[in-house]
């Protein structure tokens, strides 16, 4: 499929088409080789569920920062029950994750089912205000929103990395937030990259 979709967007983009990503459900459920192939060739998935059973496939994850939109509401009708969601760890972790609906006529009870999502992850986890800031803010970096609309919704320099890319007055998420995720995730990639023979910095 994947192969398939590069040779359509090959022939897309020559006639000046728009093109397509993929962005697959993956690790709600099945075997874990999903969530591989996700990594390898995924813009970003939904779900995720299963990279809780897999610690270095999840460390890889959040080093690519690969999007994980998740839908608590219906895993909790399907696969697992609500307070076993990986999301609050995930979210602490750094990972790049978003609130999604999935099938809103089957799971959810309202007509607003993205709020629903946002609402009982709220008052079930906890989550701060910062954390819900981040999360709506995370979910429009991982969209497929045409470039211009992401400017619109969280700022101009959005693709910076850091503090630079983050305008507080459009994401609401403190700048101490966004400075502490991406110089935690360049201490990361450092140590994976730092040379056997460098000298740590005391």
């Amino acid at each position: 499929m994947y192969a398939n979709m590069c040779t359509l967007n090959q022939l897309r983009a020559e006639r000046g088409l728009n093109t397509f990503v993929l962005r697959p459900h993956c690790g709600e459920a099945g075997s874990i080789q999903h969530l591989v192939t996700g990594f390898l060739l995924a813009e970003n998935i939904s779900h995720g569920l299963l990279l809780r059973k897999a610690p270095v496939l999840q460390f890889l994850y959040y080093l690519a920062q690969i999007g994980i939109a998740m839908s608590p509401l219906s895993n909790n009708s399907l696969f697992l029950n609500y307070h076993r969601n990986p999301l609050p760890e995930y979210l602490a972790r750094g990972l790049l994750i978003s609130l999604s609906s999935d099938d809103p006529l089957q799971f959810h009870f309202t007509k607003e089912p993205l709020m629903e999502e946002y609402s009982i992850a709220t008052q079930v986890w906890k989550l701060s205000p910062t954390d819900m800031c981040e999360l709506a803010r995370n979910s429009v970096i991982m969209s497929g929103f045409d470039h211009e609309i992401k400017q619109f919704w969280i700022g101009p320099n959005y693709t910076r990395d850091g503090v630079a890319g983050n305008d507080i007055k459009r994401t609401n998420v403190p700048n101490i937030r966004v400075a502490f995720r991406h110089e935690t995730l360049v201490d990361e990639l450092a140590n994976i990259f730092r040379h056997p023979g460098d000298k740590e910095d005391n």
